[in-house]
């Protein structure tokens, strides 16, 4: 009976809070982030503005909690990978496995609610800068893991850079072939290729790429 109860009040915090996120993103995309108060927020929601603020520390956090640990994926990628692996190939596996399951934080949206909360970042200069700050932070997190590894800080940099580049590169090729009128299924079609071909580049120090004809 305990763990029912347990159970059921777990399920009402998820959706609380789910309620309050996707409360927050409407009244954003309606009238902008910098115009909605948290007060309107939890009004609109049906709670307490000290209940939006237990859920989400700051009003950033409304848009970015959900998708917040994905900046991490390409460092858990290379820390979870498997012997004999190279941090390309992990992240190169991830990102592939990413793309079979049309996960949403590559910019596969099944719908479009995902690519309305991108526009709503590259619309608001202060969720741009904190989408910038957090990816720096992905990406110095891989740099870290990979100077621990290897000893070398600079390399580490390097290469932490390059395969944080390829990755977002790839992503806002999903969301500009979306945005452009592209199905999903299109998408999808050659994104693993494209993909491979990319991480190739970087596999192989992109050697002669774009070379200017003599």
């Amino acid at each position: 009976m305990a763990a029912e109860a347990m159970g059921l009040r777990e399920r009402k915090k998820i959706q609380t809070e789910l309620r309050i996120y996707r409360t927050a993103v409407e009244l954003f995309l309606e009238k902008s982030f910098d115009a909605v108060s948290v007060q309107e927020i939890a009004d609109a929601a049906e709670v307490s503005k000290m209940t939006v603020f237990n859920y989400f520390g700051t009003k950033e956090d409304l848009v970015f909690r959900p998708i917040e640990d994905h900046f991490s994926d390409a460092a858990r990628a290379v820390r979870d990978r498997a012997p004999g692996e190279s941090a390309v190939a992990a992240v190169r596996r991830q990102f592939l496995e990413m793309i079979d399951t049309r996960d949403p934080s590559i910019g596969l949206h099944v719908e479009p609610f995902g690519r309305r909360i991108r526009r709503l970042v590259m619309e608001t200069p202060v969720l741009m800068e904190r989408a910038y700050l957090t990816s720096e932070k992905g990406a110095r997190e891989l740099a870290d893991l990979l100077k621990d590894e290897t000893g070398d800080p600079v390399l580490a940099l390097i290469a932490a850079a390059t395969l944080t580049a390829a990755r977002n590169a790839l992503v806002e090729d999903h969301h500009r072939r979306l945005e452009a009128g592209e199905s999903l299924e299109e998408v999808v079609t050659d994104a693993a290729d494209r993909a491979r071909h990319a991480f190739a580049l970087v596999e192989g120090g992109l050697g002669d790429y774009a070379r200017r004809p003599a």
